[in-house]
């Protein structure tokens, strides 16, 4: 990218129309995340203290969600192509309405436990398509809005809305719980989405491409090579959502949650700050600094003999996870003509679920054979691994553009 085209660039995202557009669509983005969040803290125990189920029922309460979003994202893509982004999010929406009715008379049907868990089972499913459908369609809805130019904005306020919504959904969740029950989640989520359709019903639909499409197959090849990149970057973040209370609690150490906190922190202060880098200095260059100042963060971690130092550690990763979607996810999108970009998003996005699918069972797997700090060492080759795959990448754009 030439100077002459950086200064372009960065007037464009400093005009005054860029940022609304965007920040109007992925609030739909906030809307469903924090729906997700609400449940998040507060269902397993639902599940497991009061309809009297096992540890693993549980678990599958929360990861029925996530199977659904992964075998529902590149549905969502196509949807997202073919009727549109503002069509594919009023569905998601919709869906995300279901769900939180499913939820709600799941609640309430407390005293037959095997109808309620039936019903929050269904309730997931339906939560995990809801976040397929908004995901990906606020991200297209936004580029269609404000143009492709503008796609690492979008895909970065995107993030924000994310995070943001499901750190501020688990504590709002608990706190609905204890005072007005499990079936308050179910409410809160419905009235969400009931305010929320009307909105995404008077926005503005963006035009659908009527270009003859591209096979899916060949969508999928340009962007898996993208996509295990982000897996590969994206396993260290599973490793510290999942393990680093387990990690804290045998060495003895108390703050994991704030641990978290400040993951979450670095990670969206990054998006607020950093955002626009990947405009100016270009995808491949963000996505290889961004990983290998996680890898720093994991190394950190994997190393820490106190509680500051394993802090710090998840602080440094965070700062680095952060704009690695962001940053591929543009290279990616790029690599597909603009009537396919919807599908291209779908497919992307899929490796992050199953990143976050896979850390679990590996994670455990090398903590059962070593230890819970020797997880991060391995989530840190796999940092080092998504650089090299970049690099290539890289290396294989520019030979294809001379």
């Amino acid at each position: 990218m030439t100077d002459a085209s950086c200064i372009s660039t960065a007037a464009e995202s400093r005009r005054p129309g860029v940022l609304l557009p965007i920040l109007s669509t992925v609030a739909f983005t906030f809307a469903t995340y924090l729906t997700i969040g609400l449940s998040l803290s507060v269902l397993p125990g639902f599940v497991h203290g009061q309809l009297g189920f096992g540890a693993m029922l549980a678990g599958l309460a929360i990861s029925m969600q996530y199977v659904a979003t992964l075998i529902s994202r590149p549905h969502a893509g196509r949807m997202a192509d073919t009727l549109g982004p503002k069509r594919t999010v009023q569905t998601g929406l919709t869906m995300c309405a279901v769900s939180g009715a499913l939820l709600l008379v799941g609640a309430l049907a407390v005293d037959h436990p095997l109808p309620s868990l039936g019903l929050i089972l269904l309730a997931r499913l339906a939560l995990g398509c809801a976040e397929s459908c908004v995901g990906t369609g606020s991200i297209a809805w936004g580029m269609g809005q404000v143009g492709h130019e503008h796609t690492a904005r979008v895909i970065s306020w995107n993030g924000v809305a994310t995070y943001g919504a499901l750190a501020a959904g688990a504590p709002l969740g608990v706190l609905l719980q204890r005072q007005f029950g499990f079936a308050a989640i179910g409410v809160l989520t419905l009235a969400l989405m009931l305010g929320a359709l009307p909105l995404a019903r008077l926005k503005r639909a963006t035009l659908v491409a009527s270009d003859e499409r591209s096979p899916f197959r060949t969508v999928a090849a340009r962007v898996v090579p993208y996509g295990v990149g982000l897996a590969l970057g994206s396993i260290g973040f599973g490793c510290i959502a999942t393990f680093i209370t387990l990690f804290y609690a045998a060495r003895g150490w108390s703050g994991a949650a704030l641990t978290l906190s400040v993951f979450g922190v670095m990670f969206v202060g990054v998006r607020f700050v950093f955002g626009r880098t990947i405009n100016w200095l270009g995808g491949y260059r963000v996505a290889m600094a961004s990983l290998a100042i996680e890898a720093i963060g994991l190394l950190t971690l994997w190393l820490a003999s106190d509680v500051r130092m394993a802090a710090m550690g998840a602080a440094i990763a965070g700062l680095g996870f952060s704009l690695v979607f962001p940053a591929l996810g543009v290279e990616a999108v790029q690599r597909v003509p603009e009537h396919s970009r919807g599908s291209a998003l779908g497919v992307f996005s899929v490796f992050l679920d199953v990143a976050m699918a896979i850390a679990g069972p590996i994670g455990g797997w090398i903590a059962s054979g070593m230890s819970y700090s020797a997880i991060y060492g391995f989530a840190a080759v796999a940092a080092m691994l998504a650089i090299v795959l970049t690099l290539v990448l890289q290396a294989r754009a520019t030979v294809s553009t001379t």
